[in-house]
C-alpha cells in the first residue's frame, strides 16, 4: 500500500492542491486592476487586428468589387448566414456567358465569425473588419448586403 493511497496521504494531496489554488488567488488579489471605461474610451481603444467583428466587400473607388460570383464561401459557411444572387450574362462580343454578382446578403446575426467564408473566397473578395458595434434593436438591420 502507497502513502498516497492512505487516508493521511489523501488529506495531504488535498491540502496541497488547495495551498496551489490559494496562492494563485493571492497572487490575483494583489495585483493592479486596469478598467476600460468603455463609451468614454472610444477614440483610445486598442482592437487587435486579428479581431473578426463584420464580414465587408471591399469596393473599388468605381464601386466595384472582386467577387467573381463563384459560391464557395456560401458552401463553406456552416450557419447558411451567406445568400448570393447570380446572373448569367452573354457578352455580346465574344458571345461567352458569365456569371454576374446580383445581390450578396450577409446575416451578421447568425455568424459565427469562423472565417471559413474569407479562407474559401479565390478572390480574396471578402474580408473581416474591426468595426465591432454592432448592436442594434432590430434584428432585421443584422441583415446586410455587401455588395452596391
Amino acid at each position: 500500500m502507497k502513502f498516497k493511497d492512505t487516508y493521511i496521504g489523501s488529506i495531504l494531496s488535498a491540502t496541497g492542491s488547495l495551498l496551489t489554488g490559494m496562492k494563485v488567488t493571492l497572487k490575483e488579489f494583489f495585483t493592479r486592476k486596469v478598467t476600460e471605461q468603455y463609451p468614454e474610451n472610444r477614440k483610445e481603444l486598442k482592437i487587435s487586428e486579428r479581431h473578426r467583428a463584420m464580414l465587408t466587400m471591399p469596393h473599388d473607388k468605381d464601386g466595384n468589387n472582386r467577387c467573381i460570383a463563384c459560391g464557395l464561401c456560401q458552401q463553406a459557411c456552416p450557419n447558411g448566414t451567406i445568400t448570393i444572387t447570380t446572373r448569367t450574362v452573354t457578352d455580346e462580343e465574344s458571345g461567352k456567358s458569365k456569371k454576374v454578382l446580383d445581390s450578396y446578403i450577409y446575416d451578421l446575426g447568425a455568424c459565427m465569425f469562423c472565417q471559413l467564408c474569407v479562407n474559401a473566397c479565390p478572390k480574396n473578395a471578402i474580408e473581416f473588419s474591426n468595426d465591432f458595434e454592432n448592436a442594434v434593436f432590430d434584428r432585421n438591420k443584422l441583415i446586410i448586403k455587401l455588395n452596391r
